[in-house]
């Protein structure tokens, strides 16, 4: 915007931002129509549409509290928490529709590891061979 009035051209103050002719001159109309507020509010970016972020911030104190527990006490099939296993804790006990990758950055924020579950094969006793006959 401080280029135009020094007489740059739309196409010369365009190329090096990387937009259009047109999102200089909008960005130009704008400015102007906001006249009345100071420089900052002239400045800023409109508000967009879509939807805000719903769960960020909100379940990581959830996915925190349970994290460290067995899924298995609060009636899951299953020994470790996953993430589509939280998404479905978050629907059923907090009433909350989160998607997969929402809880996954949830995981990440928190710099929880993901750990696989350790298969144990049975120790063998000491006394084995005696067993096997030999």
């Amino acid at each position: 915007m401080l280029w135009l009035p020094e007489g740059e051209a739309v196409q010369e103050v365009a190329q090096p931002l990387g937009v259009t002719r047109q999102t200089v001159y909008n960005w130009a109309t704008r400015f102007q129509q906001r006249s009345t507020l100071d420089l900052a509010e002239r400045l800023a970016d409109g508000p967009r549409s879509g939807r805000p972020p719903t769960a960020l911030g909100i379940i990581d104190p959830l996915v925190l509290e349970v994290i460290d527990s067995d899924p298995r006490d609060w009636g899951y099939a299953a020994t470790v928490w996953t993430a589509p296993l939280l998404q479905r804790y978050l629907r059923e006990v907090h009433d909350l529709d989160v998607s997969r990758p929402s809880v996954s950055l949830a995981i990440d924020r928190l710099d929880i590891a993901w750990k696989r579950p350790r298969h144990r094969l049975a120790q063998r006793p000491d006394t084995w061979r005696q067993a096997k006959g030999g």
